[in-house]
């Protein structure tokens, strides 16, 4: 498995559905409760990584020690 599959600002409404597997830099975390959303940046663009608890328990604790600037690699399913 390659690290990377697309950049951040390429992921479009074309990947719909599809897996991807994003690196960046973590440029902002919000904890609502239920959910935690991640604004994952890299040399291209931004886009929102969503954590939910129900789906994944795992990546959510870690979601929670997340902070600014740390680098991160993440895989999952593009959703509107």
């Amino acid at each position: 498995m390659t690290m990377r599959s697309h950049y951040c600002g390429l992921v479009t409404e074309a990947l719909m559905g599809q897996t991807v597997s994003l690196c960046g830099w973590v440029n902002r975390r919000r904890d609502h409760g239920q959910l935690i959303f991640v604004d994952l940046r890299d040399r291209e663009g931004l886009v929102q990584i969503v954590c939910d608890p129900d789906l994944l328990k795992d990546q959510f604790k870690r979601a929670e020690d997340l902070r600014n600037e740390f680098c991160i690699q993440v895989r999952g399913i593009v959703k509107a």
